[in-house]
C-alpha cells in the first residue's frame, strides 16, 4: 500500500481503526407560505431560492434541489450523519424567513412559512424523478394548485389530515 490513498486517506491513516460513517438518505422536503399567502413571485423566488442554496452550503446541508411556486418550496436533500429531518427544515426555513425579512433588500411582503411540512424518503432510484418533478414546479402548477399537490402527498403518503 506504499504510495497508494484509499478514499483520500493515506495508508499509515488507515492501520487505525477510523469510523466513517456511509450514509445516503434523501428527503424531498415541501412546506408553503403562511396561509398559503402567493408571496414567492417570480422577482422574489429565485433570489430566495439562490440564497436557500447558498445558506444551505454554508450550513454543510447537502441541498442537491431546490424550486417552488407562488406559495410554496421544494427541497432535495441528503442528510448528513448528524443531521435529523426537523432540524434541517428548521434551519431552511427559518434563515431564509429571517433572510427575506431583513437582509435581502427585496421590497416585498413579509414572508412566514406554515409550521406544517412533508418529509418523505427518495430511493436511489427514484432520484432522477423527484429532480425532474423539483426542477419542474412552474410548469407543473399551470396545471395544478398546490391544494390539489397537497392533496395527491397526502393520499399518495397515506399521511392523516387533522383538521
Amino acid at each position: 500500500m506504499d504510495g497508494i490513498r484509499f478514499m483520500g486517506f493515506s495508508p499509515n491513516l488507515l492501520k487505525f481503526k477510523i469510523k466513517i460513517p456511509f450514509i445516503k438518505v434523501w428527503i424531498h422536503y415541501v412546506w408553503s407560505t403562511k396561509n398559503r399567502e402567493a408571496i414567492l413571485k417570480d422577482d422574489f423566488r429565485y433570489p430566495l431560492f439562490n440564497h436557500i442554496k447558498q445558506n444551505a452550503q454554508l450550513k454543510h446541508i447537502y441541498l442537491d434541489r431546490v424550486n417552488g411556486y407562488y406559495d410554496h418550496a421544494h427541497c432535495l436533500v441528503s442528510l448528513g450523519s448528524d443531521q435529523t429531518i426537523e432540524k434541517i427544515a428548521q434551519l431552511i426555513k427559518g434563515e431564509s424567513s429571517f433572510w427575506f425579512k431583513n437582509k435581502s433588500g427585496l421590497n416585498a411582503p413579509r414572508l412566514e412559512w406554515q409550521d406544517e411540512y412533508f418529509a418523505v424518503s427518495v430511493s436511489e432510484s427514484m432520484l432522477d424523478n423527484a429532480r425532474a418533478y423539483i426542477d419542474n414546479q412552474v410548469n407543473h402548477h399551470q396545471k395544478k394548485t398546490f391544494m390539489e399537490e397537497y392533496n395527491e402527498f397526502i393520499n399518495k403518503y397515506g399521511f392523516q389530515k387533522f383538521s
